[in-house]
């Protein structure tokens, strides 16, 4: 659970709604050091935790045990401290069929040189977005100084990421799901950030999978 893969790395907790970065936290540790080996260590909840939300880049310093709080009981609880967060927490509520689920995963550090957005509609790549947190941020949100780049499905500079998406990635896709045999979305997006691989070349991982919250408004003409 959380408290084991708090204490082995920086995680990412975000919410199953929106996509506003509302109930997204880049997650760190304040005093305490990461342990060698995932399962090493617990973390108690009087451990302090050093947090930043995605929608506008705001720290706040909570405990363990407040976090959690927040998470499933919001303000409402009462016992999660004093938030200065726009949001209201309690992201579990109404259960699974309401969306109310949370989403742990490994945090990559290099998200602040950007990440670059797949827009594709069915097994059709139509655009390509590099997204570039403001200078000391670390999400790429709309509105929080966050610059993109905009680019067509063919730009060279992206060519291999493409490739492995499209041709090595996307026919896995649906049957990791469950979801044989079943189309793509009409319109969905792939986000992907870079990190080091072992060699010490530039590779890309899937941030997150959205179709139900991708904001073509803000894409420019994709024809």
């Amino acid at each position: 659970g959380f408290k084991k893969t708090m204490a082995y790395q920086p995680r990412v907790i975000k919410q199953n709604r929106g996509s506003s970065g509302e109930g997204i936290w880049i997650v760190k540790l304040k005093t305490k050091g990461y342990c060698a080996h995932y399962g090493d260590a617990s973390l108690a909840d009087g451990d302090m935790l050093e947090m930043i939300e995605a929608n506008d880049n705001h720290r706040e310093f909570h405990t363990v045990g407040e976090f959690i709080e927040w998470c499933i009981k919001g303000r409402a609880g009462g016992k999660c401290g004093t938030w200065t967060s726009k949001g209201t927490g309690a992201y579990l509520a109404g259960g699974k069929a309401a969306g109310g689920q949370l989403i742990d995963q490994r945090f990559c550090p290099r998200i602040v040189e950007g990440e670059v957005r797949v827009l594709t509609s069915g097994s059709t790549c139509l655009q390509l977005i590099h997204k570039k947190p403001a200078e000391g941020g670390i999400s790429a949100v709309l509105g929080t100084g966050s610059t993109y780049t905009f680019y067509g499905p063919d730009e060279p500079k992206y060519a291999e990421l493409k490739r492995k998406l499209f041709d090595e990635d996307l026919p896995k896709i649906m049957p990791a799901l469950g979801l044989e045999g079943e189309p793509f979305p009409i319109v969905w997006t792939t986000d992907l950030i870079p990190y080091t691989g072992d060699d010490g070349s530039d590779q890309y991982t899937v941030g997150e999978f959205n179709c139900s919250c991708v904001g073509i408004s803000k894409f420019q003409a994709c024809a």
